[in-house]
């Protein structure tokens, strides 16, 4: 009967654990939350649309990056 007892309890412990633990998401990869929506720019030498965050400001407008701003402005 103290053996019972004591197998019972060793089991409830093992289920409170497993239930408190996170679950395992095996095989899949955490989808990353989805940002929100930011405003786009066209570069004004080879029209490429990027984020206004990553935009380079020039004298003549947006550019996708610095050799586009020195190309159109030098």
């Amino acid at each position: 009967m103290k053996y019972l007892l004591v197998l019972v309890v060793v089991l409830i412990g093992i289920g409170v654990w497993r239930s408190n633990r996170l679950p395992r998401q095996e095989g899949k990869r955490a989808r990353p939350e989805p940002g929100s929506p930011q405003d786009m720019i066209e570069c004004q030498l080879c029209s490429l649309h990027v984020p206004r965050a990553d935009a380079v400001e020039g004298r003549l407008g947006l550019y996708c990056g610095n050799d586009h701003r020195h190309r159109a402005e030098d």
